[in-house]
């Protein structure tokens, strides 16, 4: 079963709102040049594409051809978010969904805020809430507030991401290792020259927030 898809599913509702009102806020111009840290070039196909060029960086290499999509351009890079090898402020705009989450410890996510920070003109960064009483890459509820050593024990038998992936001991050291969720005080501590926005579920929780620049 590809839980990939099953997230797509899931989600599918709050990334096209989500990008309607990046279209809206961050306003991308054809002169623009765009830099996705984190993110892959078929988000982008799903739609005509405004900048002149976007730029995907992910760690490892991504299966992408060009030549599939001639009315889009976009590169995929091998690159680590950590460590962009970009020069300050030279992309117009800066996108990143649900990646500071996945980088590593705080002074991991700290090197990640501020080089998307230094990186990018205009920014947005999304990222799940904490606070949500719903886990998003568990799909169960209140796992991720439990002890590690708990979590260890229960992610393969009492979540539905256990279930469809079945994952080894290792795999899940590992998922828990570089999954770390953000509160709202520190997405601001990481983005204080930032708005902060707060998407939310069911019009009561928090369910991830989005910190956006819309000038240098």
């Amino acid at each position: 079963m590809d839980i990939h898809a099953i997230y797509a599913q899931i989600f599918k509702f709050w990334r096209r709102k989500r990008m309607r009102l990046f279209n809206r806020l961050i306003d991308p111009q054809p002169e623009d040049l765009l830099l996705d840290v984190g993110g892959y070039p078929h988000i982008w196909t799903a739609q005509p594409q405004v900048p002149r060029r976007i730029d995907c960086v992910n760690i490892d290499p991504v299966n992408w051809s060009g030549e599939d999509f001639p009315e889009h351009r976009i590169t995929a890079v091998v690159g680590d978010g950590c460590e962009l090898q970009y020069d300050d402020a030279s992309h117009d705009v800066l996108y990143s969904n649900s990646v500071i989450e996945h980088v590593g410890d705080w002074s991991r996510q700290q090197a990640f805020a501020s080089e998307v920070r230094r990186v990018g003109r205009r920014l947005w960064v999304q990222t799940p809430a904490r606070e949500c009483p719903i886990e998003p890459h568990y799909l169960a509820p209140f796992v991720h507030w439990m002890p590690v050593g708990f979590r260890r024990r229960i992610l393969r038998w009492f979540t539905p991401w256990g279930w469809m992936t079945k994952p080894s001991q290792a795999t899940i050291d590992e998922t828990i290792s570089f999954t770390r969720l953000l509160t709202k005080r520190q997405v601001m501590e990481l983005f204080p020259d930032c708005e902060i926005m707060t998407e939310r579920l069911f019009w009561i929780f928090p369910k991830s927030y989005i910190a956006y620049r819309t000038g240098h």
